[in-house]
């Protein structure tokens, strides 16, 4: 049926006064952070996304005169030994229903030819398969980094199992066929088709010459040396020491060395590109559309069947919505996309008291979409972005206590968080593991005194007394410590502080999801305090940028604070 130039009253009974807000973008800016000293390595580290340091084309022709291994002064001529078993290498495996690439996997490649990276420790440490990250670059590790590596494969830490998948591939390398240590080992013999350099061991000693400032017993200072060696050795090709320590760089720098960051970890440049969820209609959108439109009621929701060039810069789940002066306002949700032309479902209205989820009635447009995909039942994974304030926690167990309690959709709420401390660590807890948690679950008592009190009304004191144990007794706390192995079926399970987990420990998390459950993924990227994490190397980044699009996944970033006038100011102001 064609539809006329403009929506009908029905159509688009959400109006422009219903979703007041001030639209002011959320501020994303870079967080710079210190990195610790190279021995107190404690931080998590990040599992690779997709980006190499150095881009060139693969057909490159190499430069005919073999690397010749070198070794430092402080080296005593001990050859690398490896302690544990040859093991098949595992590359690094997608998120799951992963649909798109990131952009930095199509990032055009630069062209030159083969660079030389020497890796530092921390590189290893940090993303054990850093050394397939290099395409068709030449890698070099000195001694001494063998040596660190070494040192911190024992415990059960992150880290530590880190530096033990890095020593099973350095081992797999070594024992490969047409290997030489001297002479190099081909990265691609394992399996790794990218990687199509070649992997350096240091077995010689040279003569290195640092400035007398820098002692030369320190593994950095040693690290300096064999890539200034390197430099005069094979000039004039390009020899690159690869680092996530930003002291060590800087004095690379002040020697004329060349010096990178691994950006491998990273899913986006800038954290302003983050997929928001949500996006504005051209004022001229019925103009242009409006005789081409089809569209139909179903229930309660009208759908639209548009065409044209906006489509393909459309995703599954995305929120579109129309707002003008003087014309009927739309607001929908893309429900399909085939060839070129998308379906819009208009949405329900969780602004009005009518409508509201466990007394809680949302205050602005962001909000709503929000609560659209907490209350979807085809929707199973649903990512949250916002500043402090603006009811990610509220909403996510208004819309939990509802379907749990009132409509019997799921079991229980599993609540979980990284439990990463702002200040220092308050040491052990006792208790259970319920107990443990409760220190870090301030957010979710305060949340749940505002829903008894909305929910309680006039019940009096025994009445929301007994409100407040059944709430307690449908929501069960757990550490992340145990989700492995775990499957969880019929469950509402919300994951706060998403921004403090690693792309390694969000899949874990997602995993764990059986028949029936649904995930709820919250964060705020600019109050990340995990060491080496970025809003770009973010779990939560990585999430929301590999679920962009699936059908049964969605995501909105609220822009909008809601807890109080000073909360607001504050957030932009300091």
């Amino acid at each position: 049926m064609p539809l006329p130039p403009a929506p009908t009253h029905r159509a688009s009974r959400l109006t422009h006064k219903a979703f007041e807000s001030n639209d002011q973008p959320t501020d994303t800016s870079a967080m710079v952070q210190i990195e610790p000293q190279r021995h107190s390595m404690s931080e998590t580290p990040v599992a690779p996304v997709a980006k190499s340091p150095a881009r060139s084309r693969k057909n490159e022709v190499r430069p005919s005169v073999p690397v010749t291994a070198v070794a430092s002064q402080a080296d005593s001529g001990q050859m690398l030994t490896t302690r544990s078993q040859s093991e098949s290498i595992h590359s690094a495996a997608k998120v799951a229903n992963r649909v798109s690439k990131p952009a930095t996997a199509r990032a055009k490649k630069r062209s030159g030819p083969s660079k030389l990276f020497v890796l530092d420790t921390n590189v290893l440490m940090h993303d054990p398969m850093s050394l397939f990250r290099f395409e068709e670059h030449d890698i070099f590790l000195p001694m001494i980094v063998l040596e660190e590596l070494d040192g911190h494969k024992k415990g059960m830490t992150e880290v530590a199992r880190n530096a033990r998948q890095a020593s099973r591939s350095l081992d797999a390398l070594a024992l490969a066929q047409a290997a030489d240590l001297g002479k190099g080992s081909p990265l691609n013999s394992t399996g790794h088709s990218d990687a199509t350099g070649q992997l350096f061991f240091q077995t010689q000693s040279l003569d290195l010459s640092l400035p007398l400032a820098l002692p030369q017993g320190k593994a950095d200072n040693q690290i300096l040396g064999v890539v200034k060696a390197l430099g005069l050795l094979h000039e004039p090709r390009e020899v690159v020491l690869v680092s996530k320590d930003i002291n060590m760089r800087v004095k690379a720098r002040a020697l004329g060395l060349q010096a990178e960051d691994y950006q491998n970890d990273k899913t986006l440049e800038d954290g302003d590109l983050l997929y928001p969820g949500s996006m504005a209609l051209p004022p001229d959108f019925w103009l242009k559309n409006g005789k081409t439109v089809e569209s139909w009621q179903q229930g309660s929701h009208t759908f639209y069947r548009i065409s044209g060039p906006i489509v393909p810069s459309l995703f599954m789940n995305q929120f579109v919505y129309f707002e003008a002066p003087g014309e009927p306002s739309l607001y929908a949700r893309v429900t399909e996309i085939r060839g070129k032309t998308a379906v819009l479902r208009t949405l329900r209205d969780f602004n009005h008291q009518k409508n509201a989820v466990w007394g809680v009635t949302t205050r602005n447009r962001e909000q709503n979409f929000a609560m659209n995909l907490l209350t979807d039942p085809d929707v199973d994974f649903v990512t949250l972005a916002g500043t402090a304030g603006t009811g990610k926690t509220l909403m996510a167990l208004a819309a939990g206590l509802t379907q749990v309690l009132d409509d019997r959709r799921y079991t229980e709420i599993i609540m979980t968080r990284a439990t990463v401390s702002v200040g220092e660590d308050i040491g052990f807890l006792p208790g259970t593991e319920e107990e443990k948690m409760g220190p870090w679950m301030g957010a979710l008592d305060d949340n749940l005194e505002f829903l008894a009190k909305g929910d309680g009304g006039n019940a009096g004191e025994w009445g929301r007394a007994a409100t407040n144990e059944l709430i307690k007794s449908r929501i069960k706390i757990k550490s992340m410590n145990f989700m492995r192995g775990r499957t969880f079926m019929n469950k509402y399970v919300i994951i706060d502080e998403a921004q403090n987990l690693t792309p390694k420990q969000m899949k874990t998390l997602i995993t764990r999801a059986g028949p029936g459950t649904k995930i709820i993924c919250m964060g705020n990227l600019a109050q990340i305090d995990t060491p080496y994490l970025t809003e770009g190397s973010s779990g939560l980044t990585y999430a929301v940028d590999r679920f962009k699009g699936w059908a049964h996944g969605g995501h909105i970033t609220l822009a909008r604070g809601e807890r109080s006038r000073l909360a607001d100011f504050a957030s932009e102001a300091l």
